[in-house]
């Protein structure tokens, strides 16, 4: 029969038997479970399994004892459990066995009860397939979705910051948050000879956070404290909860040119990115949320959106405040290593989003290249880069103190001397502003820019401001 088809028809019946062939062969090949990767965060515990290809499951948890049982369609399981990190876990084992001949069932015992979640992760650029499990501890009310594929993120309101008591009116300390980028499965950038983002801007954030505390009248708050993965939207939530003054989050990316380099320091935009790599490195963080599979909000109902509208329009309220910290931190930054851009550039990282904390994301170099990536890891440059913005935030709120605080009861008494600044002209500015604005002369100020007698200034110029001769004037 296949003889009188011909050549075109038994051509095309052999192509489609190669393809139900290869069909056939795929629906049975089984995913291979090949290694299991364990991460502690102070909330939860984060079990990931990486398989050979994607895989059906199913949850359930069982109780005297404690259990979570996953059942995974036509899988196998091939990892190592030796030497599995469970200390300070719920976990105190993790076995498995072949179920109805192609399936597999996980067995996870506790020490204890769990709310737990899983789902399923498409590759990426470091992972292959992966079936993540989320336990959180029990006093996580977040914890109680099941087995819930993660949504596109979507804006949502933001939990009420905290407020301020009375008593604490002129005694309490500026509070600074740092976020160290990435963390956990999520490594963030790898740069030359290995070098990984997380490891590079937790040390950073870290020797920051020393400094920070040991400066009379301010304290800083980690983030993310070891290395774990923590969903972008919760680290503003983290840093609203601390009640601070600025959000800090620092990073050192990486770009399609190994021949990049330099810092840079952004701020959010409204408007969209202001330059192709600003726009290349925001999608790049945004996509950290994939990367962990985290949920957005369903704005379900009239005052959701309406409570998203008036935090889109506040956050015109910080930002004049996050370029002008920014600038700050840029200068002191480039006093120790190359600058990729000599002004705060702004993109739409997620991050910067708080509507009412100035927040500021800083790329500390280049992962990609070799010679900055080279530096980065070396502890002396970690530590001068944390001098360099422990500097300028310090210059920034002895200059702008937040009412209420150590600082402003300082800088009212005039005890606080300014030293020299820069600042970037922005649209609207003069130089008598300026001057008025940092409590110098317009005499000095023109002298500091070699103005002589024109006071002309462009939008996105540099002005050194000199140290302040003037102390502020009390009023009686």
């Amino acid at each position: 029969m296949i003889a009188n088809l011909g050549i075109r028809g038994r051509s095309a019946l052999l192509w489609a038997l190669v393809a139900l062939g290869c069909l056939v062969s795929g629906v049975l090949q089984a995913a291979d479970i090949q290694t299991v990767r364990i991460w502690r965060a102070p909330d939860n515990t984060r079990v990931v399994f990486d398989l050979t290809g994607p895989a059906e499951h199913s949850l359930f948890t069982l109780s005297s004892p404690e259990r979570i049982v996953l059942d995974i369609s036509n899988a196998r399981f091939s990892a190592s459990t030796e030497g599995l990190p469970l200390a300070d876990t719920p976990l105190t084992g993790l076995r498995s066995a072949e179920r109805n001949g192609n399936d597999l069932r996980v067995v996870i015992d506790l020490s204890r009860a769990v709310n737990p979640r899983s789902f399923s992760l498409p590759p990426n650029q470091q992972y292959g397939h992966r079936l993540v499990l989320d336990l959180y501890d029990q006093d996580q009310p977040q914890a109680s979705i099941q087995n819930r594929a993660p949504a596109t993120p979507s804006a949502s309101p933001l939990p009420q910051r905290p407020t301020r008591s009375v008593s604490e009116a002129g005694q309490r300390d500026i509070i600074v948050a740092l976020d160290a980028g990435h963390g956990g499965e999520d490594p963030g950038a790898i740069g030359h000879r290995g070098a990984r983002e997380k490891d590079v801007v937790l040390a950073i954030s870290r020797d920051l956070k020393a400094l920070i505390d040991a400066e009379p009248g301010f304290r800083a708050v980690l983030v993310r404290t070891g290395d774990y993965f923590i969903p972008l939207r919760k680290r503003t939530e983290i840093a609203r909860k601390a009640n601070a003054d600025l959000f800090v989050s620092i990073h050192a990316d990486a770009f399609t040119r190994t021949s990049a380099f330099g810092a840079s320091v952004f701020a959010l935009s409204q408007g969209g990115a202001t330059s192709e790599t600003a726009r290349l490195l925001a999608d790049r963080e945004n996509r950290s949320d994939l990367i962990g599979g985290v949920g957005g909000v369903s704005l379900g109902n009239k005052d959701q959106v309406l409570a998203s509208v008036l935090l889109d329009l506040s956050m015109t309220a910080t930002l004049s405040a996050s370029l002008d910290v920014g600038q700050q931190v840029l200068s002191s930054i480039g006093r120790i290593t190359p600058l990729h851009k000599r002004r705060v550039e702004q993109a739409g990282f997620m991050v910067l989003k708080s509507p009412d904390i100035p927040s500021i994301l800083v790329e500390t170099g280049f992962i990609s290249n070799p010679g900055e990536a080279q530096k980065l890891v070396t502890r002396s440059h970690q530590q001068a880069l944390a001098r360099a913005m422990h500097s300028g935030i310090r210059d920034y709120f002895h200059r702008n103190p937040p009412p209420g605080t150590r600082i402003a009861a300082l800088r009212d008494s005039g005890r606080i001397a300014q030293g020299p600044r820069e600042h970037q002209v922005r649209s609207g500015d003069t130089l008598s502003m300026i001057a008025t604005r940092y409590n110098v002369s317009l005499a000095e100020l023109r002298q500091a820019n070699g103005l002589g007698g024109n006071d002309q200034i462009r939008v996105g110029q540099i002005l050194k401001v000199p140290a302040s001769s003037m102390l502020v004037q009390n009023e009686p």
